[in-house]
């Protein structure tokens, strides 16, 4: 486990951030929600301490302790006064050596994912962004929602989560405190009975993880339209491709082309679907960080009547990032609002140990945001142009709508 200290000016305010290697994108076959349902669970005992205990002493100390499920990794996250940390971080430790897992809090958790993937259900964008995703990657490891699905989640008991739980101990892990936090405090994490046991040599089984994850071998989606019939007057549209890697060298001109696209009411689809021709509620894009096939989407929703229209506009803009290059002013705009972002997504300790986390457990170095706004200079719009032209050609439109729409908007979809 590397263990990396972010020493800010923050009012004795502390900010650990445990990103394990691995998350949904590794749950087992049929058991999707795995992860999910250890991560959740092993807030709810672990070490010497039963549930009620843990939440106990997490909240007399007024302090936030969460495990989260992502695609790429589990985040155990705790923020706490200074003069707690040693209180508290002993329950990182235990939760991945010893997490009690008993089986009357796996069949609460279960029983609230399920909840929260019914709530899910009842959004049309998810419907819209679920039916792109399983359209997009198939039985890929991004494939599924991290939450995972109702029919696998049933059948999943404690002799199933017992060595996914296992191998968290050998998996690659990085800790990064940001804050106000003890001088000492590395010393006592390494010397403290809660961690003892989390391998320092996790090469062999991080790679057969990454072997079971076969992100190399999946199958190229069948069709390049999916739609979902609702009975609804709203219309929503997902289009985007799956790309490329996060350590990509392209990724960042991806990243400015999601700026141009969808960031702040000067981006093309705000002054193309908004203000020009008034078609939408909402629009934007989605592009987030990820190991492995970063999704580039564009979103919008609208009406019925206006929802030809909005497919056409959508299609242009996307071809529009293909076929120009960016204008030198529009490229100064992009590349500022980068910075922006960048600043923006890093204003608290929180944020700042997440990203580094983040990244450092995705493989990349705790000073790679620098090197990126030192090549941000160099980069042209014709680089930009020439990585749309080679990662985002051939997208994929997930609708949710009524069946008559459905039915106009399959007949106009080419592209």
């Amino acid at each position: 486990m590397n263990i990396i200290l972010d020493k800010l000016s923050s009012k004795n305010i502390m900010s650990a951030k445990l990103w394990i290697e691995d998350g949904s994108r590794n749950d087992p076959k049929n058991q999707k929600g795995i992860h999910q349902l250890l991560s959740s669970t092993m807030l709810r005992g672990c070490g010497p301490y039963n549930n009620q205990e843990i939440a106990e002493i997490v909240e007399n100390s007024g302090a936030n302790l969460n495990c989260d499920t992502y695609e790429d990794g589990l985040l155990i996250s705790l923020k706490c006064v200074e003069s707690d940390a040693f209180k508290l971080l002993p329950l990182i430790g235990w939760m991945i050596t010893k997490p009690l897992l008993q089986k009357d809090q796996i069949e609460l958790e279960k029983d609230l994912t399920i909840k929260a993937i019914k709530r899910q259900k009842e959004s049309t964008y998810q419907l819209a962004f679920d039916g792109w995703r399983k359209m997009a990657y198939l039985d890929g490891p991004y494939g599924h929602d991290p939450l995972g699905s109702i029919e696998d989640l049933s059948k999943i008991n404690k002799e199933h989560i017992l060595p996914i739980a296992s191998s968290l101990i050998h998996r690659k892990k990085n800790l990064v405190i940001s804050g106000k936090f003890p001088s000492d405090v590395i010393n006592y994490i390494e010397n403290t009975n809660a961690f003892k046991g989390i391998s320092k040599d996790f090469t062999n089984q991080s790679q057969l993880y990454k072997n079971n994850n076969k992100f190399d071998i999946i199958s190229k989606p069948q069709a390049s339209l999916c739609t979902r019939s609702l009975n609804t007057k709203q219309v929503i549209f997902i289009l985007g491709k799956t790309t490329i890697r996060y350590d990509n060298k392209s990724d960042i001109l991806l990243r400015l082309l999601s700026c141009y696209l969808g960031y702040g009411m000067s981006s093309l689809l705000f002054k193309v679907l908004r203000e020009k021709y008034g078609v939408v509620y909402e629009a934007g894009v989605y592009h987030p960080i990820r190991e492995n096939q970063i999704p580039f989407i564009m979103h919008a929703s609208t009406t019925e009547e206006k929802a030809i229209i909005t497919l056409q506009l959508l299609k242009e803009c996307w071809e529009k990032i293909i076929n120009n290059e960016i204008s030198p002013e529009e490229l100064n705009l992009v590349k500022a609002k980068y910075r922006g972002q960048m600043a923006h997504s890093l204003q608290s300790i929180s944020q700042r140990a997440e990203h580094k986390a983040h990244l450092l457990g995705i493989g990349l170095k705790k000073d790679h945001d620098k090197e990126i706004l030192l090549r941000l200079e160099s980069i042209t719009s014709k680089e930009i142009k020439d990585a749309a032209n080679k990662y985002l050609r051939a997208p994929l439109l997930s609708v949710c709508s009524s069946k008559e729409v459905i039915r106009k908007i399959s007949k106009d979809w080419e592209i």
